[in-house]
């Protein structure tokens, strides 16, 4: 049975939040061992606060990594059937034959960091034309202020937010886009053993 994706609980959890999202969406519930959802949320939000507030600054780029190589160690010991991989820096791209964009492409899908008026994790879930499909765990109270960005509540199991290509490629720091290559993150995870 599959569930609907999550929103973010606290203004801090976006990484962890976005990782269960994308496991939801490549696994019905049942096959999705508790052991994998209590280490993502344990190993997420490890930044403290400017008060020293452990979790305050959401979850670094180390822990991503970390929870990356985790679970792809569950994939290759048979535990849960997942190919993950952490991308950093220029392997961060939608380009034509990039790893992050033929994942994507192949029905995976990849928590990324992005700017949304301060730093962020989303998951991108699918690519068609110019078109990034997402679903971002921060809930709106109004529509986005940005008009190319739409939002999109009538698909709760795949995204909510539709933005064009240019917008999530561009290096540029704006809201949706994955910005400068050296702040560049993304978890990419796809069920099955795929080759890279």
């Amino acid at each position: 049975m599959k569930v609907p994706l999550r929103y973010q609980v606290t203004n801090y959890d976006c990484g962890c939040t976005s990782l269960l999202n994308g496991l939801s969406i490549l696994f019905e519930r049942e096959e999705i061992p508790p052991e994998v959802m209590r280490r993502v949320i344990l190993c997420s939000m490890d930044q403290f606060g400017d008060d020293s507030v452990m979790g305050r600054k959401g979850t670094s780029h180390e822990a991503m990594a970390y929870i990356a190589h985790w679970l792809e160690t569950c994939g290759q010991a048979g535990k849960l059937d997942l190919t993950c991989r952490y991308l950093t820096g220029e392997e961060v791209s939608l380009s034509e034959g990039g790893a992050l964009r033929k994942a994507i492409e192949r029905g995976g899908v990849a928590t990324v960091f992005i700017d949304l008026d301060g730093w962020h994790f989303i998951l991108l879930t699918g690519l068609e034309g110019d078109r990034v499909y997402a679903f971002d765990p921060w809930i709106l109270p109004e529509p986005f202020p940005v008009p190319d960005v739409q939002t999109d509540y009538d698909h709760p199991y795949r995204y909510n937010r539709i933005v064009p290509l240019s917008r999530v490629e561009s290096t540029d720091i704006h809201p949706y886009s994955l910005a400068p290559y050296e702040t560049r993150c993304a978890v990419v995870m796809e069920k099955g053993r795929t080759q890279r």
